[in-house]
């Protein structure tokens, strides 16, 4: 029987393919059925002989039509499952399977959802995902699906350690009007890295990161890599309980974790077996991870970001950060997740510029460039770019179990004139320095997070007077479940730094934060912000000798934990560090066998304990009903006293005495009479402090005092907060 002919295909269409810039190679590449047979076509451009293998075993040669592109015959008329077989001239066969006998891995309702901006699992449909397929003779297909949103782009090439980082094997097809292009690689699986050779729209090729790569490879690489979960979880009483849950009143107390310096060179199977339990026997609720996502510069503390959608390389897999986050989840510890979305890295190789034009940040060097940080800011104005921010933060929630997210530089995104002079921004369409855009986009992470994963939480870096950053979206808020509260740091902050002689004159920043303290649900934060750059440890910003060093910090904790609002700490600050917080260091654990230090890191254990123990500390956290002051003006003494309130919980009262000298006598305001036991006192022995205290408790009589029904006279010690709970038995 005569052979039939090849499909013919005009020379210049094979000209654009073998340079790369035909945005449809599965019209050309791979089976075309016909009259007679089925036309192969195959890219293998250092070959010296291809041919393609019929699965009976048959072989078939092609032969060199243009310029790498070798073409062939099988009989028909339907497709059979075949493989290619090339002859590089290295003395071996190579045997791989055809990618374009494949069809596109995306549907038409994905490709509909991302082109609305509205795909809320985009992870699903893009980066690169492992497929499995059963094939009609042998073994099952493994492969990966490569797909990436680069609308501008004339041609993308999947270029890879599987093609010897020559792309010209694997040109991508561009799926319709989506922006979307997409190639189905057999034999590819985890652990292959990859890259994406983009000819941009201004006719420039660039070697880019998968901006949805799941892996990376450990910096200074900058490949993307496949990866496949195997992780089996083990939370699931957590992950059960998790829908339930009312943040805002309940009991939340964040430990903030610099992973690479808390403990250096760990990895993540490593730091699960150390961090969980560390955290859960100091009885904090949270840990805050700084940010987690890949970053090519250790020094941004990873606030640069490069791969949104993977875990940091330096670590391990990303089943080991799953590891990590399950472990801490039996420890009864939740994991809150640093998220960047207000700007991105300005590597060549990552997002910037990335189809040629400027895809992911705002094309307006006035909104788009962040003079502060150095960086780029993300076009919010365009859905699919929100549509990739939010989706991002649903990944973490939902692939990694996080429970919550801290949302950095809110007030950046929020203004058009942030750290910007006159001239250098433009007014949004009413006149304003709102940026309306962003604010669509918080709003829409918000709601879309709140709706899909209940029980998590969302929380703003927000240092305006923004309003409504907690309220909810519906009347026209953000929609965040807290705020950090950087008036009051700043204020507190302030206040303790002063010499006790001078604390008089400043005693109303210790109080102000009260006149706003409902206005939103608010996290008191001691951060990675106030002990770096200068600014010195939490422990020497405390005047004085070491001595009083110790107690102003052990004080200033107490009055902390006791004050509305949930509270967040810096690794470190629990042990007392000196020195300064430097992210190439690990932290001083050897202050722990100083008993000054160590009675630090008992008293926060204790303090969280005592926290966890008093519904009267956050039942009513978010009511003004849950804080009454007893005495907010004893300036001369430096003494503030105040009550929390629960619902059915016994009250608690809180005294701190900033002044260096115990105060005898000192008569006390108490919401009933009756025993009061001393459940705190940051000046105990067992701390290492002078041991002044109310021993076996106080006992409140009836009569007015300070608008109170009962008063005790108490001795409050210097330099320390007690806290005195109602005895009900």
């Amino acid at each position: 029987m005569k052979t039939p002919a090849v499909l013919p295909v005009d020379a210049d269409q094979l000209d654009l393919l073998v340079r790369g810039e035909h945005g449809s190679p599965p019209s050309i590449l791979g089976p075309h059925p016909h009259v007679g047979g089925v036309t192969v076509r195959a890219l293998k451009p250092l070959a010296q002989r291809v041919s393609a293998r019929h699965g009976d075993g048959t072989t078939y040669e092609l032969t060199h039509e243009h310029d790498g592109v070798w073409v062939g015959v099988l009989p028909g008329p339907d497709v059979p499952d075949y493989r290619i077989v090339v002859d590089y001239g290295d003395g071996h066969e190579h045997v791989v399977d055809d990618p374009y006998r494949f069809l596109p891995t995306l549907g038409e309702v994905d490709l509909h959802l991302i082109g609305e901006g509205r795909h809320e699992l985009l992870w699903t449909v893009l980066g690169a995902r492992v497929h499995h397929y059963d094939a009609p003779l042998g073994d099952p297909v493994v492969g990966t699906s490569f797909a990436v949103w680069a609308p501008s782009a004339r041609a993308v090439r999947v270029k890879a350690d599987f093609n010897r980082w020559d792309g010209r094997e694997h040109p991508m097809r561009q799926l319709g009007s989506s922006g979307v292009w997409e190639l189905f690689v057999p034999e590819v699986g985890s652990g292959n890295a990859y890259k994406y050779a983009v000819l941009g729209a201004d006719g420039q090729w660039r070697e880019k990161a998968d901006p949805m790569a799941s892996w990376a490879e450990v910096p200074a690489d900058t490949a993307s890599k496949v990866f496949e979960s195997s992780y089996e979880w083990s939370d699931a009483a957590w992950m059960d309980a998790r829908p339930a849950k009312q943040h805002v009143r309940e009991p939340m107390s964040i430990y903030e974790v610099h992973l690479a310096s808390w403990r250096r060179g760990k990895t993540w199977e490593q730091l699960a077996d150390e961090l969980p339990g560390y955290v859960a026997d100091l009885g904090f609720t949270h840990v805050e991870l700084m940010p987690v996502m890949q970053h090519p510069f250790g020094g941004s503390w990873g606030y640069h970001v490069t791969s949104y959608f993977a875990p940091d390389s330096r670590f391990g897999d990303p089943d080991g950060f799953r590891l990590l986050v399950d472990r801490l989840h039996q420890a009864d510890v939740g994991v809150i997740l640093d998220w960047v979305p207000g700007h991105f890295a300005t590597d060549e190789w990552a997002l910037a510029r990335f189809d040629g034009t400027p895809l992911y940040e705002d094309p307006n060097p006035q909104r788009g460039w962040h003079k502060e940080w150095g960086s780029h800011i993300f076009n919010f104005g365009r859905h699919e770019v929100r549509n990739f921010l939010y989706a991002n933060a649903l990944y973490w929630l939902e692939e990694f179990h996080a429970d919550g997210l801290r949302v950095d530089g809110v007030a950046s995104m929020l203004y058009l004139d942030y750290s910007r002079e006159e001239g250098e921004w433009t007014p949004n369409q009413y006149g304003g320095r709102e940026n309306l855009e962003a604010v669509q986009f918080l709003q829409e992470m918000n709601a879309t997070v709140y709706k899909r994963t209940p029980g998590v939480t969302t929380i703003a870096e927000e240092s305006t007077s923004w309003p409504q950053v907690t309220g909810p979206t519906s009347s026209g808020g953000l929609g965040f479940g807290f705020k950090w509260n950087m008036g009051w740091m700043h204020d507190s902050l302030g206040y303790v730094q002063h010499d006790p002689v001078h604390r008089a004159y400043h005693h109303g920043e210790m109080t102000f934060s009260l006149v706003y303290a409902w206005s939103e649900n608010y996290v008191l934060p001691i951060s990675h912000d106030e002990v770096v750059h200068g600014k010195g440890s939490l422990l020497r910003k405390m005047p004085g000798d070491r001595w009083r060093q110790l107690a102003n910090l052990r004080a200033f904790l107490g009055f902390m934990w006791a004050h509305p609002g949930k509270q967040l700490l810096f690794m470190g600050c629990e042990i007392g560090q000196e020195s300064e917080w430097a992210e190439a260091r690990e932290l001083d654990w050897w202050l722990l066998d100083h008993p000054e230090h160590l009675g630090v890191h008992s008293l926060v254990r204790d303090l969280n304990t005592t926290y966890a123990d008093s519904p009267a500390m956050w039942q009513l956290d978010d009511d003004p009903a849950g804080f009454q002051w007893i005495d907010a003006n004893d300036a001369g003494r430096n003494v503030f006293s105040f009550i929390r309130r629960g619902g059915d919980a016994p009250d608690l009262v809180c005294v701190s005495n900033f002044a260096a000298i115990p105060h005898e006598n000192y008569r006390l305001g108490l919401p009933s009479v009756g025993a009061w036991d001393e459940v705190v006192n940051t000046d105990a022995e067992s701390y290492t402090g002078s041991g002044v205290g109310n021993l076996g408790g106080i006992t409140g009589v009836e009569g007015d005092h300070l608008g109170q029904p009962a008063y005790a006279d108490i001795v409050v010690p210097p330099l320390a907060t007690v806290w005195f709970r109602a005895r009900t038995d």
